[in-house]
């Protein structure tokens, strides 16, 4: 009997921790690495991984004790939908085009199927251990009071405050989770959530103040993100609250709140050219709602571009491409319009729309399964019975508010986790959940058995955890630490670090890593002299082996080969013979053959055959790459180059000024016009080129010396003795050529 009771205190003890767990879990959308690359998700997913996984190992232990019967989790039509869904998800990642990315994801997003496997054992053990309304009431205020943590750090975005990350007066603040999209979402749960519990019963009257303050935090915060789609959820969401309510005085409000909206939206909109509007920031964006808004219509361009793969063949229509793989389509599909300029957004690994993104990159197959989920929360909301009247109308309001947003935008770690908390909430509400205590059996335990088996799932949890988040952790910061490095000018520290970065070879984030370093290493590269100095050779050559085994790894991925091409371009850019320019040629043309619509990939094709001085074949495909979007007038400006490097100034000249391209605002581009226009003596545009560097860099005594050339080169003598002594004082050691400058164009002689 003593021994019963001493595993049934253990195992009393099991439960305690995994409810504790469970409330720890609820702190994760406040985690934030700072010191880390992707400082939003990262941590957050980390930490959760390896709570989840230390948690299943308890439960598993527990469930082999004598009460196991005592937690198991109901059954519910929920439960069964979040593991078909799962399952397509687990099955689509198996046949996926990249299966490596399918199952770990990537490290700006962390999602993957490994990751997703662990909200559903969260799931699991939440419904499992909560099977009293208390510990769920006291979950939600809980999830409601973080909520508003991190709201109030989006607030504080909006200042100086130096300890904020993401301060300096933000327009579109992110909160803890680092996205001003994602954090509406997040918000849009808690604001509905809140709202939920101020209409409930079982909220006291002290309590629903708070509730009600809640709401008013999460609903300030959703504004100030600027997202429209999720402010848009938001009036959908409390539309529905209030015609489901029941309550004729509520449903009035609603028509009242609703008519409201639309007249604001309709002034918004007819005063969108005002100064009024312009001039304040929200007000500017929320009555910029066309079509031809860049913002929607890049949304609508990836959305097809994801659709168009989605089509490509009877297994992209069933299981899609495989999860976290919507860069691939993307790729294949890819619309040149995206492509404006240096800096444009060219490359969207999600779809901005999770109802398109679970179709196209898990198919019919996990669509469905999808879909399917709603269906079993709308189904289990809709048999709730009268003394949870309440959470129905409000949960319905909540679902449909989230499915809005999400046609915007997409999940991540947080936004999961707050989601599925109440969703497993639903489950215990659900009138067909069985909900009574089971009695402890007194069938007898091999207490030794069950001692060898938790210390095997203890230490292979810890060797887990060590291999999929801790390595991954110390990889990434050892990358960071290089990119700290790189900002100081400290080049052998920053090699040093992502080097080793580079050797945790073995973790799913190494993709990442080595495009950092490739990234830097071409940065550094294009700074005069770097190409003579041998630490930066020997760090090129790094990249090129770091980048081919992207290469190898993912062959049907063109951003490692672009990334390769150039990486080979400025091996070879001094020696047209050198080898390294064939394989730039080679490399970009696969690129091509696997995006033949991107724009970026013509350009790196075209100065591996420049490097060749293979100016006909250069011209060619800088042409090929304005002819796809002649509105990137950045082509225009590398076919004219092309043209004057090969001596033909006039024709470059041409193209570029035609194109209407400015090239006035870069120091480089201006740098690189002036030789041109020597070349053809025109010294009038020289002063121009001049006067302009002069403004962008009003301290450099070069360009002050220069402009005083190209004044006496036109006859402005006495603007020429005025620069050539600007040049002296902010450089003495200009002073005596600068002076020798000045007595030769005024005609004096010592």
């Amino acid at each position: 009997m003593s021994k019963n009771k001493h595993i049934t205190n253990e195992d009393h003890l099991l439960a305690k921790v995994l409810k504790f767990g469970i409330y720890i879990v609820a702190f994760i959308p406040l985690v934030i690495f700072s010191e880390y690359l992707s400082p939003f998700h990262f941590g957050k997913v980390i930490v959760f991984r390896s709570i989840i996984e230390v948690m299943a190992v308890l439960y598993i232990l527990l469930l082999l004790s004598s009460q196991r019967k005592k937690y198991l989790p109901s059954k519910s039509q929920i439960l069964w939908a979040f593991i078909i869904f799962t399952a397509a998800f687990g099955i689509t990642s198996l046949t996926s085009i990249d299966v490596y990315q399918s199952f770990w994801g990537t490290l700006e997003r962390m999602g993957g199927w490994f990751s997703f496997i662990h909200y559903l054992v969260f799931f699991i053990i939440l419904v499992a251990m909560f099977k009293d309304r208390k510990d769920w009431i006291r979950l939600i205020q809980l999830t409601l009071f973080i909520s508003v943590l991190s709201a109030f750090y989006g607030f504080l975005q909006k200042t100086d405050l130096s300890w904020v990350i993401g301060s300096g007066g933000r327009s579109k603040i992110f909160g803890t989770i680092g996205n001003p999209a994602l954090f509406a979402g997040y918000m849009i749960i808690n604001a509905f959530l809140s709202l939920t519990m101020f209409f409930n019963k079982d909220a006291k009257p002290n309590h629903k103040k708070l509730y009600f303050a809640v709401f008013l935090i999460t609903s300030l915060a959703i504004f100030l993100t600027g997202i429209r789609g999720s402010v848009m959820g938001w009036v959908i969401g409390l539309a529905v609250f209030g015609f489901l309510s029941g309550s004729p005085k509520l449903r009035k409000m609603t028509i009242i709140f609703l008519i409201f909206v639309a007249l604001s939206v309709t002034t918004l909109y007819s005063l969108r050219g005002t100064d009024f509007v312009k001039n304040n920031q929200y007000l500017d964006r929320y009555a910029d709602i066309s079509p031809t808004t860049y913002t929607i219509q890049t949304r609508t361009w990836a959305w097809g571009a994801g659709l168009d793969g989605w089509n490509d063949s009877a297994k992209t229509m069933l299981v899609g491409y495989g999860p976290e793989n919507f860069n691939y389509p993307f790729s294949f599909h890819f619309n040149p319009n995206f492509y404006k300029g240096p800096g444009s957004e060219t490359l969207f690994d999600r779809a901005h729309n999770m109802f398109i993104e679970v179709l196209v990159t898990m198919g019919l197959l996990g669509f469905l399964a999808y879909v399917f989920l709603f269906f079993a929360i709308f189904r289990t909301l809709k048999r709730f019975g009268p003394e949870d009247r309440g959470y129905a109308f409000g949960f319905i309001a909540l679902t449909i508010a989230y499915m809005v947003h999400n046609s915007f935008i997409f999940d991540t770690s947080a936004n999961f986790i707050a989601f599925f908390s109440v969703v497993g909430f639903m489950h215990f509400l659900d009138p067909r959940t069985n909900k009574e205590v089971v009695e402890v059996e007194t069938k007898q335990d091999s207490g030794f058995l069950r001692s060898i088996l938790a210390i095997i799932l203890l230490l292979s949890v810890s060797i887990l955890i060590f291999k999929v988040n801790i390595r991954p952790a110390k990889a990434n910061y050892a990358a960071t630490r290089a990119i700290v490095a790189s900002w100081s000018g400290d080049d052998a520290a920053a090699i040093s670090k992502y080097t080793k970065a580079l050797s945790y070879d073995d973790v799913p984030i190494k993709y990442e890593i080595r495009h950092r370093f490739a990234k830097y290493i071409i940065d550094r590269s294009n700074r005069a002299g770097s190409l003579q100095d041998p630490v930066i050779m020997a760090a090129l050559d790094l990249g090129i082996k770091e980048i081919q085994k992207n290469v190898d790894e993912r062959p049907d991925d063109y951003l490692p080969l672009l990334y390769l091409a150039r990486l080979h371009i400025m091996m070879g850019r001094k020696d047209p013979a050198s080898v390294h320019n064939d394989l730039a040629v080679e490399a970009s043309l696969k690129a091509l053959d696997i995006s033949p619509t991107f724009v970026r990939a013509y350009f790196e094709v075209a100065q591996a055959y420049l490097n060749k001085k293979d100016f006909e074949k250069g011209q060619e495909y800088f042409a090929k790459a304005l002819e796809l979007n002649p509105d990137a007038s950045i082509a225009a400006w590398y076919l004219g180059m092309a043209y004057m490097d090969q001596g033909q100034i006039q024709k470059g000249l041409k193209i570029i000024e035609e194109s209407g391209f400015n090239y006035k605002s870069s120091e480089v581009m201006l740098l690189r016009m002036v030789d041109a226009f020597i070349n053809i003596n025109d010294f009038a545009q020289v002063v121009e080129i001049y006067e302009n560097l002069v403004r962008i860099r009003p301290n450099n005594p070069q360009y002050h010396a220069s402009l005083a050339v190209a004044y006496a080169q036109i006859g402005r003598i006495n603007d020429a003795v005025e620069m050539a002594m600007k040049a002296a004082e902010l450089d003495p050691n200009f002073a005596a050529e600068s002076q020798a400058f000045i007595d030769a164009i005024t005609g004096k002689t010592q």
